[in-house]
């Protein structure tokens, strides 16, 4: 192929995973207990969400337009077009940051660099990759592939749920008097990704077992073919794997053919959930 597909590191899959694929990611970077750190999948994710149980508070920051640059560099210089799908911009603004570039560097270059916002984070954008590569390995060129990208995106649902909701009040996701009422009461804000890539919580559920099961029947609703989808379902977890278990169960009880694969929420979007997320991706009905 005369151009290379990559992608960022918060496509929350594993090393091995992206380095069996073909798929070159750029990592993010954030900010802990004083140390920055790259999101290499080299830093443990038990002991970041450790570190933010004691009381850390870390950090992340959009990519900046050098690092994209000098990421994109090798493949330009050997000749070869790159297309680079993001983090969704609706989380992040490194969207932004890799079409300015990419805008950049293409006037350097008679290679170019083609930026899709991929309107996805964690799970569903590593699903969405790794769809993506096997559409590059059947032989799309970089326009086909581009246009695969943006025609398909929006299929990919992301569904969210947290038993701790510590991070997302120092966030401002959920106010402090909200968050304080729902620790008390054992409410789990049950949040989905709409079309715009942002986060939204769509409804607040008493007790983590009735948001399992009321999470489990939205899979089963919005998923292709329904009960009988027989796809891919990541389940992408932080620091709460008996929970991430307990659902694949419960879900695989109402879901039987669904092939469900276990990954972490890594450090860059787990700097914003700390721990106690559950968050479910799969193929179905388009976001609005």
């Amino acid at each position: 192929m005369n151009y290379v597909l990559t992608c960022c590191s918060t496509v929350d899959l594993t090393k091995e995973l992206l380095e069996s694929n073909n798929l070159p990611f750029l990592p993010y970077s954030f900010h802990l207990n004083d140390q920055d750190y790259k999101d290499d999948y080299t830093y443990p994710n038990e002991q970041l969400y450790a570190e933010i149980a004691k009381g850390a508070m870390p950090t992340t920051s959009q990519i900046p337009m050098l690092e994209y640059q000098e990421f994109w560099t090798p493949f330009l210089k050997e000749g070869k077009d790159v297309l680079h799908i993001t983090m969704s911009s609706g989380i992040s603004g490194s969207y932004n940051s890799a079409c300015m570039a990419a805008n950049e560097i293409n006037q350097e270059y008679d290679n170019k660099v083609v930026v899709v916002d991929s309107r996805c984070i964690t799970g569903a954008y590593g699903m969405l990759m790794l769809d993506g590569k096997k559409k590059y390995d059947e032989g799309l060129n970089i326009e086909d592939l581009e246009k695969w990208f943006i025609d398909n995106r929006l299929r990919y649902n992301h569904w969210f749920f947290s038993t701790d909701l510590t991070s997302y009040i120092r966030g401002g996701r959920i106010s402090k008097a909200a968050g304080f009422a729902g620790n008390v009461l054992h409410i789990c804000p049950l949040m989905n990704v709409p079309a715009d890539g942002s986060l939204a919580i769509v409804e607040k559920i008493r007790t983590k077992k009735k948001c399992m099961n009321e999470c489990a029947n939205i899979v089963c609703e919005r998923a292709d073919n329904g009960y009988d989808y027989d796809g891919e379902v990541f389940i992408n977890h932080s620091a709460c794997l008996d929970d991430a278990n307990t659902f694949v169960s419960l879900l695989k009880e109402k879901m039987p053919k669904a092939q469900c694969t276990i990954f972490n929420i890594g450090p860059v979007i787990g700097a914003h959930t700390g721990p106690g997320t559950i968050a479910v991706f799969f193929k179905g009905k388009v976001r609005d």
